[in-house]
C-alpha cells in the first residue's frame, strides 16, 4: 500500500514537574531533510531522536519540535547573585560619574548577560523512556496520516492508468485509416512529380515506410509498463520506483506521437501526456 510524504502527528503527557509536548509535520523531499527542536535538558538525546525519525519516516522534509512546560513550583533557573551585584556596582559607580539622576538600578542589571543561569538536570533511564514513547506515539499519528493519503494517491493513480489504457485501447481503429491516408498522401506526390510509376516499386517502398511508423511494440511496451505501475503501486515505499516507471510510460506516448501522422491519433496521445502529468505531480509525494 502505498503512503503519502505528508503528514502531521502530535503528543503530549506529564511527569513529576514536567510536561513534554511533541509535534511532528513532514513535506515531500527527495531525500530525508530533518529539521529537530529540543530543549537544554533533552539535548543528549538528539542523535537517538534523529536515527528513530529516519527509520520510521525514511523520506520527507521533517520538522520535529520537542517542548517542556512547568507544571509544578520547582524551577531550574537561577540567578547569579555575585554577577548581578558586580552589574549593580559598576552601573551605580557610572551613575554617579555621569551625574545621572537614576535611582532603579535593578530592571537594568536583570537585563544585563549571563545574569540567568540553568541547572541542567541528570535524564534517568526512565525519563528518557517516556520521552521516546511520546515521540513513538507522535510518529503513529503521522504514518495514518501517511496511509490516508497513500489510499486516496492509489485511487488517483489507477485512476489515471485506466484513462491511458482505455485511450491506448482506441489507438487500433485509426491504424488502417492512418495507412490507408499515407498511401494516397505518396501516391498524389508521385504523381505530380513523376506522372506514371512502378506499381511494384511503390508497394516495396510503402512496405518500408510503414515500417517504419509501425507502433505495435510501442503499443505492447506501453501495456507492459501500465501493468507494472499496477503492479509496484501495491507496494509500499515504491515512491521512486512508481517515478522511474513514468518515466518509461513517457517514452513510449512520445514515441507514439512522433509515430502517429493521424489528428484523432494525436489527441489520443496528448490525453494520455495530461493523465501521465497528473500522476507525475503527485508522485512527487509519494513515499
Amino acid at each position: 500500500m502505498l503512503r503519502s510524504m505528508t503528514g502531521f502527528g502530535k503528543a503530549s503527557g506529564s511527569k513529576g514537574t514536567k510536561k513534554v509536548s511533541v509535534e511532528i509535520r513532514s513535506l515531500n523531499s527527495k531525500s530525508l531533510d530533518l529539521n529537530a527542536r529540543l530543549p537544554l535538558q533533552y539535548k543528549e538525546l538528539d542523535g537517538d531522536v534523529r536515527k528513530l525519525i529516519s527509520v520510521e519516516l525514511e523520506r520527507g522534509k521533517v520538522d520535529f519540535n520537542l517542548s517542556i512546560d512547568s507544571v509544578g513550583e520547582e524551577s531550574n533557573v537561577s540567578i547569579n547573585k555575585s554577577l548581578a551585584q558586580s552589574y549593580y556596582n559598576e552601573l551605580k559607580s557610572l551613575r554617579d560619574q555621569l551625574g545621572d539622576s537614576t535611582s532603579d538600578l535593578l530592571p537594568l542589571v536583570m537585563r544585563m548577560p549571563d545574569i540567568y543561569e540553568t541547572t541542567k538536570e541528570e535524564l534517568d533511564e526512565d525519563e528518557k523512556s517516556w520521552v521516546f514513547s511520546l515521540i513513538k506515539e507522535a510518529l503513529d499519528q503521522l504514518n495514518q496520516f501517511r496511509r490516508k493519503e497513500g489510499s486516496e494517491l492509489e485511487g488517483e493513480f489507477k485512476s489515471r492508468i485506466d484513462e491511458i489504457r482505455n485511450l491506448l485501447n482506441e489507438v487500433p481503429q485509426y491504424e488502417e485509416q492512418r495507412v490507408q491516408v499515407i498511401r494516397e498522401r505518396m501516391k498524389k506526390g508521385l504523381e505530380e512529380v513523376e506522372g506514371a510509376y512502378d506499381e511494384n516499386r511503390f508497394e516495396q517502398e510503402m512496405i518500408y515506410y510503414l515500417e517504419k511508423l509501425d507502433i505495435s511494440e510501442e503499443k505492447m511496451r506501453l501495456s507492459n509498463h501500465l501493468d507494472y505501475f499496477e503492479e509496484t503501486m501495491r507496494n509500499e515505499h515504491s515512491g521512486k520506483k512508481l517515478g522511474f516507471i513514468c518515466q518509461e510510460i513517457g517514452r513510449e506516448v512520445n514515441t507514439l506521437g512522433s509515430k502517429s501522422n493521424q489528428a484523432d491519433m494525436q489527441k489520443i496521445v496528448i490525453g494520455m501526456k495530461d493523465a501521465l502529468e497528473k500522476i507525475k505531480e503527485q508522485i512527487l509525494n509519494t513515499l
